[in-house]
């Protein structure tokens, strides 16, 4: 059987396989680094002083995010995020509990 988690999407719960939750979690963190990216390559066009474009942002960020290496080093450390991300989880489940919310009550 497949072990199943909840996804809360748009206030909605959806019981979805772990796996793809992870997946999805590696996916938008890869999204959004992306995002960071096209906004300091398109910002760094125009701050420069050139007469730069958006289009021609947009054409150098497009050649920067498909380059092989950069594509995977952004999956590589976004999948190394999530997976550190739950192994603290799960340790701090095993020692009894989390130190956030005595740590947010003082």
């Amino acid at each position: 059987m497949v072990d199943r988690t909840i996804l809360v999407v748009a206030g909605k719960r959806m019981p979805v396989p772990r796996l793809f939750k992870r997946l999805l979690q590696v996916a938008i963190a890869v999204a959004l680094t992306a995002a960071v990216f096209f906004i300091m390559i398109v910002g760094n066009g125009f701050l420069v002083g050139r007469a730069t474009t958006l289009q021609a942002g947009y054409n150098v960020w497009l050649a920067f995010i498909r380059r092989p290496d950069i594509l995977t080093t952004m999956v590589l450390t976004a999948f190394v995020s999530v997976l550190f991300v739950y192994w603290q989880r799960n340790q701090e489940q095993r020692s009894g509990g989390s130190s956030r919310a005595s740590s947010l009550s003082s």
